[in-house]
């Protein structure tokens, strides 16, 4: 009977852990269309900003640099694809899309098509950069992804003379699966690396003007809760019952047998 009631507290517990986290996996609903940006910036302090899961589109030329910003926040792994219609008449043409973090350090893709060379006539070209996770926090010497700004520059890298100049439709996207506790570490940021956040401070921040404004939908460091509090409590609990186990086996063992005493 014991064994029962210990069980079904286990079973209550693990319950209790586990609800946070499907909470957090629910999928957050995309952004409007119709708020979607339409114009990009030519320059990192001219970054159009953009939210996660947001189509942005814009008119440039070839030959132009196209800026976009979004937000990243703990334990996200940000994919970003951006699309370029090209005129009907070109010559081939190289396409490349990088992205940067708050300190404007060039962030290596892990995997996707981050340069293309569209070849002549060609009606678009699709690029994608699959970034490392973003950690919490991080050696000063790494260039590992920390929470904050993220910029996307979008540029052709190889265009004859003849082409440069023609107009193009550029569309991105920026979007991210969240790692969980496989990547949490131990210590974190005392601000996100967003820039413009730590020129002022108190009151006196409220009413200054900063380079990047968006932020994660609930806040920075939003991730607090991860998988690794449902595995800890799994681990608890199963301690548990094993001590449980283990108590009633032994007291078992050590009763001494009850033999009827010889007539």
């Amino acid at each position: 009977m014991r064994t029962v009631r210990a069980l079904s507290a286990a079973l209550l517990t693990l319950g209790l852990a586990a609800a946070p986290a499907a909470a957090d996996a629910s999928p957050s609903p995309s952004q409007d269309s119709s708020d979607a940006p339409t114009r990009a910036g030519t320059s990192f302090r001219t970054a159009t900003e953009i939210e996660q899961e947001q189509r942005a589109t814009a008119s440039g030329s070839t030959g132009d640099y196209l800026y976009w910003s979004f937000p990243a926040d703990t334990g996200q792994r940000p994919t970003v694809r951006a699309t370029v219609k090209l005129p009907d008449t070109h010559a081939a043409q190289t396409w490349q899309i990088d992205v940067y973090d708050g300190l404007r350090r060039r962030q290596a893709c892990q995997y996707g098509a981050q340069t293309r060379t569209a070849a002549a006539n060609a009606p678009s070209v699709d690029l994608a950069c699959v970034l490392r996770t973003v950690r919490a926090w991080s050696e000063p010497w790494a260039n590992d992804p920390l929470p904050g700004t993220y910029y996307i520059r979008l540029t052709a890298t190889g265009v004859p003379t003849s082409d440069l100049g023609l107009p193009v439709d550029t569309e991105v996207r920026a979007d991210s699966r969240d790692i969980g506790g496989s990547a949490a570490v131990d210590g974190s940021l005392a601000e996100p690396l967003v820039p413009g956040i730590a020129t002022t401070s108190g009151e006196a921040q409220e009413n200054a003007a900063v380079l990047a404004g968006l932020e994660p939908e609930d806040g920075w460091a939003s991730g607090w809760w991860s998988d690794r509090w449902v595995w800890t409590a799994v681990g608890g609990v199963l301690a548990a019952l094993a001590g449980v186990a283990g108590y009633m086996l032994t007291r078992g063992a050590g009763r001494p047998s009850r033999v009827p005493p010889a007539g």
